[in-house]
């Protein structure tokens, strides 16, 4: 294709580049998108393919001219790639484009480039580590988890309290002056929230099988704005109130949680679990401590499409809602940023050290995997390939191999 390429700005990752196509290769577009229309078209009183071109071209112009412009514009693109030798992030932006007839087609395409990221300096950093020490406060709040979580629900005929789960049919006047009505029956959990204090302080003064009537008032901070401030009529019955009861920290406990002969056993396991995550969460601290210091050292410029593409990757997997997005990308921007630096270290890393996992890792991992669990390592290949978790397992192989790179051309400090 004969075009003229023209590079106008560089920023960055960023490039605009001014296209100009001469008048003759856009008449052979035309000529090209007509022909294609007069060898598919219907046309009363004609067979299909048979009708005039100079009909064809008169009844579909400007259709047969927006076919010649996406051809021309879609080919004058991959040709400036080519040429250019480009390597882009996203697809481009066609700006001030000119289309006259009789005159050259010019337009400026905007493109982002994937960074190209020498990363001389890799190593000579100090990294400071901070394992934490599990201490016996949080070993109780774990305890204490476990018992919630084997914790029963006993009716009490006790009026409620904070903590306990209520059933209660409520109703509300809609407007002041008004009869609440039958209302509807809600179970919840007093103290956390889910019905507001007004409604609760009502509740905890009922007991069983009583009802309450009397005016409420909606807080200041309610999240539907009509109805912040106003005070309304509520019919309160409190069907029954139920207390939750723990199991004792003892001996039968830690045989109910799983296979511990003694409650010492149990705290020994749930010890070394903390200490295990407690290590996860230092050596991942270290990790990106170290990504930190390589990007400071090698800074680059990321794509915005990339960042914005993993924001709302992060806004969809969070449900955040379409009116709330914009303060959200605000505040996780920065993060989106961070993550591809690191993804950007760890693939040029992995590529130039020849690091990315082999099939041989994949097999490693999956076979020790299957030892922990019991199970055949083929059943267990099968089932990570049918959830899709492949690639996931690669990548964490991948990027085991190249911290394990970078440590040891590292050095890494423990806090004092």
């Amino acid at each position: 294709m004969n075009i003229e390429i023209s590079p106008k700005e560089s920023s960055g990752v960023d490039r605009h580049i001014q296209v100009s196509v001469p008048v003759d290769t856009v008449r052979e577009a035309e000529e090209k998108a007509a022909r294609r229309y007069a060898s598919s078209v219907r046309l009363p009183g004609f067979r299909p393919g048979k009708a005039p071109a100079a009909m064809v071209r008169k009844k579909f112009a400007e259709a047969i001219r927006q076919e010649a412009l996406e051809a021309i514009v879609r080919d004058a693109y991959k040709e400036v790639i080519e040429k250019q030798d480009l390597k882009v992030a996203s697809q481009p932006h066609v700006h001030d484009l000119k289309f006259e007839e009789g005159k050259p087609l010019t337009f400026e395409l905007h493109l982002e480039l994937r960074p190209t990221l020498e990363l001389s300096r890799t190593n000579g950093f100090r990294i400071s580590r901070n394992d934490r020490t599990v201490t016996d406060g949080q070993l109780a709040e774990q305890l204490e988890r476990l018992r919630d979580e084997k914790a029963t629900w006993n009716p009490v005929s006790e009026k409620p309290m904070p903590g306990d789960l209520v059933n209660v049919t409520l109703a509300t006047a809609a407007n002041p002056g008004e009869d609440p009505g039958e209302g509807k029956a809600y179970p919840l959990v007093l103290g956390q929230g889910q019905a507001i204090p007004g409604v609760e302080e009502v509740i905890m003064e009922a007991s069983a099988g009583e009802t309450i009537e009397r005016p409420v008032k909606w807080p200041d901070d309610f999240p539907d704005e009509t109805q912040r401030g106003q005070t309304k009529t509520v019919r309160i019955t409190l069907n029954d109130v139920k207390r939750k009861a723990a199991p004792a920290l003892d001996d039968a406990f830690a045989r109910e949680v799983g296979d511990f002969d003694s409650l010492d056993a149990l705290k020994t396991a749930v010890r070394s679990d903390l200490e295990a995550s407690a290590k996860r969460e230092a050596d991942a601290e270290v990790r990106q401590k170290m990504i930190d210091e390589i990007v400071g050292a090698n800074p680059f410029d990321v794509p915005r499409s990339w960042v914005e593409q993993l924001i709302r990757g992060y806004a969809e997997a969070y449900q955040v809602p379409e009116e709330q997005r914009e303060p959200f990308a605000g505040e996780f921007r920065a993060m989106a940023e961070r993550q591809i630096r690191r993804d950007l270290v760890i693939d040029t890393v992995a590529e130039r050290e020849n690091l990315a996992a082999t099939e041989k890792d994949l097999d490693d991992k999956i076979s020790e995997q299957a030892e922990r669990r019991g199970i055949n390592p083929g059943q267990l290949y099968a089932q990570l390939e049918k959830a899709g978790r492949l690639k996931e397992i690669e990548r964490s192989i991948t990027e085991d191999k190249v911290f394990a790179w970078l440590l040891e051309r590292n050095e890494v400090q423990n806090d004092a």
